[in-house]
């Protein structure tokens, strides 16, 4: 028999049960608060900005004449916004540059009432013996699935590098959907995310392995160094992809296969602006101009490789080409195979040019 309710109470309700003592924050079976202020700054800057948070669960237990409501789950995310109201800690630049090192006292009269009037999604629960609601809380904690690396990363950075990645990967993933670089269950997964980080570092600082990603997401937790820069490089190079290949069209190559979608990210950022990785003897100059040259070159390669992949015979191929093929097929994420993929690329698209 169904014994609970789905309501939403605003901000204001949950200060106001915490001032008068009609707030349990402690239960015995709950965790103790552990996030830091970069974890809840992002909350905040979620609350401000209008956008959907977790629901909480909440026990309504009747204590003398007082009804007391004890949070089941939602404990950490409840003290951060009581927090935040006491001005504990500020916004992060991170997550929000027009508020960055704001606490609450201190923000424009229109968003510290619209943080008042947020309404929080809120499970309630009707007297539940506290064996069941032990049991409740067990249950929510059983449907965890592992996470996979990306999702770790989420979970456990909220700096400028995620912030910066993670944005670009919301901004391009319905082109990579469309093209079919990547899937929709790959999405569920944060694959678009994966990616985007992916290619962001190359323009940083290079290309390189996919092995060393949390490197940077540590290294740029904190530090903004070149972030914003090498975002706007990312958005350029995007849109000369987008010129060269719409979605549809892409998806008939075989830069659709990600690992050779990277190759040309790649190969047109260094035309852009040089890559460490790709000598500069394979760089020139590119414009709009360019862009029908461009494509030829690309469906060229492309063309060669369907031959190949049909009759998976390599003889009269050269030796490039061979070796291309070699490392789109053994170790395609290594260093040297990404390197050697962008730079044959490179070649054949600057050879028209």
């Amino acid at each position: 028999m169904k014994n609970f309710d789905s309501r939403s109470y605003s901000i204001s309700d949950f200060i106001e049960w915490n001032k008068n003592g009609l707030l349990k924050l402690s239960p015995e079976f709950q965790r103790r608060s552990v996030w830091t202020d970069k974890a809840k700054s992002y909350l905040i800057d979620t609350i401000l900005r209008g956008k959907l948070m977790p629901k909480v669960i909440i026990q309504h237990q009747l204590v003398g004449q007082r009804n007391v409501r004890i949070v089941v789950d939602g404990q950490q995310r409840l003290r951060t916004i009581l927090d935040f109201h006491d001005d504990l800690f500020k916004v992060s630049k991170a997550h929000n540059k027009e508020l960055s090192n704001l606490t609450y006292s201190v923000l424009p009269t229109e968003l510290s009432e619209a943080f008042l009037k947020y309404e929080i999604g809120v499970d309630l629960l009707y007297d539940i013996p506290y064996p069941d609601l032990l049991d409740i809380f067990a249950r929510l904690n059983s449907y965890t699935v592992k996470l996979n690396s990306q999702e770790l990363f989420n979970a456990q950075y909220l700096g400028f590098f995620k912030q910066a990645v993670y944005k670009l990967g919301f901004k391009y993933v319905q082109y990579y959907l469309d093209s079919n670089v990547l899937t929709s269950t790959q999405v569920t997964r944060m694959a678009e995310a994966e990616l985007s980080a992916d290619l962001f570092i190359a323009i940083l600082d290079g290309i390189q392995t996919n092995k060393k990603v949390e490197t940077f997401y540590r290294k740029y937790e904190d530090d903004s160094t070149h972030i914003d820069e090498t975002s706007k490089k990312f958005d350029r190079v995007m849109s000369f992809i987008g010129a060269i290949y719409k979605p549809s069209d892409l998806s008939k190559t075989n830069f659709s296969r990600i690992h050779l979608f990277y190759s040309l990210f790649t190969a047109v950022a260094h035309q852009l602006y040089g890559l460490n990785g790709v000598d500069n003897k394979y760089r020139k100059s590119i414009s709009d101009k360019s862009v029908p040259k461009i494509r030829v070159a690309l469906d060229s390669i492309s063309a060669e490789y369907d031959e190949v992949l049909k009759d998976k015979e390599m003889e009269g191929r050269t030796k490039e080409f061979k070796d291309f093929v070699t490392y789109t097929r053994r170790g395609t994420t290594d260093t040297a195979a990404r390197r050697y993929r962008a730079t044959y690329i490179c070649k054949k698209i600057i050879k028209p040019l």
